[in-house]
């Protein structure tokens, strides 16, 4: 099998998980929001902006960490101390924030959400946050050995666990918005159970001082970043919470759920190349800007293509899925998948790499600075909405930013006319579908103007022959779903 044949393989598994994690929840989007209202969803929002701010400290960065010196520590004793002492420290570290989130989870609540009733929501929200966050790291071994397979099954068994068990306690027992919390953290712990007897068995349990220490060299600088980041990420919603309502939190987090679909296609990309992008920069150092440019050009196209489809079609997305109350949300959607589409610059290790995981930390605390800056006048003005502007405008004057500091310590040679020509059509495909709507133009014209996009995106594909007969054929020959069904089975 060459390389291209293992990478187009590894890409369409690597999806699987991300059409099955997006594909059942949206499925399930109009059971739920029939019997949550839009202010439930305002408060699970605002419950999980404290669970991933507390979980991403528990973690002191060492996902990053992690994942970095996986391919500098290669030996078998090495591999086993490294994920073994990563995940004893991380455990330690979450069980004492459990602990500290109990005794203090009334407190927590009124000041997060506005009320101490939902302290409960908050403590296993956090829970369920904290048990994914351990699991991830078998699921990044997974990925950096290139086992696709098994990425893949844990994936998505957890996620369809996941969907039913939220089915059961919501639709079935209607106990509440908790029960979407309690389904996910069954899920969680019960696949995390399973991977920590599996990989007892592969790889017998050992520490090494020096290589946690070494580790946390690396990761402690991170931890500025995960508490600006997470503060700079959430800060929309807990202001949308602050000065409009937690209904339009509840909306404009709906809106994010649908958007966040790009993000984790994006991150599923990410896992097939991410590992020769680190390769190469090992193996070619300094030298390895211009290949790691060109082999990262198809997965810029690949990774938009998604976006320009939910930016396009997120009228009918929300129609279709929701009620009219929360049909606000359409514009949200659009907004926030030009956001996540710029993300693909901010997913390249090259600071990482050169172990300047300081100044991802100072570059956060400019992104957060300038979130909290123009955010507070938009939501004041423009409440849902206005949050989903200034949380793009900042992120694209950050993300400028930190991609011209990424490119002096690690340049990476890109093919900027490409990216340019996937970009521009992009955005003026998504900003020409709010104009289009706010002027309220006939959705016969619209549907065309859609269709135009499409088939001018299309079009850069096929010019510079990313779309190709070659591809199609080695794609149907590799991975027809029987063969991917096989073999996640083995």
């Amino acid at each position: 099998m060459t390389t291209k044949e293992k990478q187009i393989k590894n890409s369409f598994i690597y999806l699987l998980p991300v059409v099955w994690g997006n594909l059942i929840p949206m499925l399930t989007l109009p059971i739920f929001t029939r019997i949550l209202t839009k202010e439930d969803y305002g408060v699970l929002a605002l419950a999980q902006i404290y669970a991933i701010f507390l979980s991403g400290l528990s973690n002191f960065g060492l996902p990053v960490g992690y994942e970095r010196n996986f391919f500098q520590y290669r030996g078998q004793k090495e591999t086993a101390e490294l994920i073994y002492s990563t995940l004893l420290f991380v455990i330690a570290s979450f069980l004492i924030c459990v602990v500290i989130t109990y005794l203090f989870k009334s407190y927590l609540s009124k000041w997060i959400i506005g009320s101490s009733v939902h302290a409960n929501l908050l403590f296993w929200t956090f829970c369920s946050t904290g048990i994914a966050s351990v699991r991830a790291y078998y699921l990044t071994y997974f990925k950096n050995t290139e086992n696709s397979k098994a990425f893949v099954w844990y994936t998505i068994d957890e996620s369809a666990l996941g969907v039913v068990l939220s089915l059961f306690l919501v639709a079935y027992l209607r106990i509440g918005v908790i029960g979407l919390v309690w389904g996910q953290l069954m899920a969680s712990f019960i696949i995390l159970v399973f991977l920590i007897f599996k990989f007892l068995r592969l790889h017998p349990f050992s520490f090494s001082w020096h290589i946690l220490k070494d580790l946390l060299k690396l990761s402690y600088p991170l931890t500025p970043r995960i508490f600006f980041g997470v503060i700079g990420n959430q800060f929309d919603k807990y202001m949308i919470g602050l000065m409009a309502t937690v209904g339009g939190v509840g909306i404009y987090s709906i809106g994010q759920k649908v958007a966040n679909i790009i993000f984790t296609y994006m991150t599923a990309i990410q896992n097939v190349y991410s590992p020769q992008v680190y390769k190469r920069m090992f193996d070619l150092g300094d030298k390895g800007g211009e290949s790691i440019g060109r082999y990262l050009t198809p997965f810029a196209y690949a990774s938009i293509f998604p976006a320009l489809l939910i930016s396009l079609f997120s009228e009918e997305v929300i129609s279709i899925l929701t009620p009219q109350s929360y049909h606000g949300a359409i514009d949200i959607v659009i907004v926030l998948s030009m956001l996540y589409g710029s993300y693909f610059f901010g997913k390249q290790p090259q600071l990482v790499f050169a172990k300047k995981t300081y100044i991802t930390s100072i570059l956060t605390l400019l992104s957060i600075s300038l979130n909290i800056g123009i955010n507070i006048p938009f939501v004041m003005k423009w409440g849902a909405i206005g949050a989903a502007w200034g949380t793009l405008l900042s992120g694209l004057i950050s993300g400028t930013v930190s991609f011209v500091v990424s490119q002096h310590y690690y340049e990476i040679k890109w093919a900027y006319k490409k990216i340019g020509a996937i970009f521009i059509t992009f955005f003026a495909s998504s900003i020409l579908m709010i104009l289009l709507r706010n002027f309220s133009i006939a959705y016969a014209i619209i549907l065309v103007v859609k269709c135009i996009s499409i088939c001018c995106y299309l079009y850069l594909g096929v010019k510079w022959e990313i779309i190709s007969m070659d591809n199609y054929l080695a794609i149907k020959q590799m991975v027809p779903f029987k063969r991917i069904v096989s073999l996640q089975r083995k």
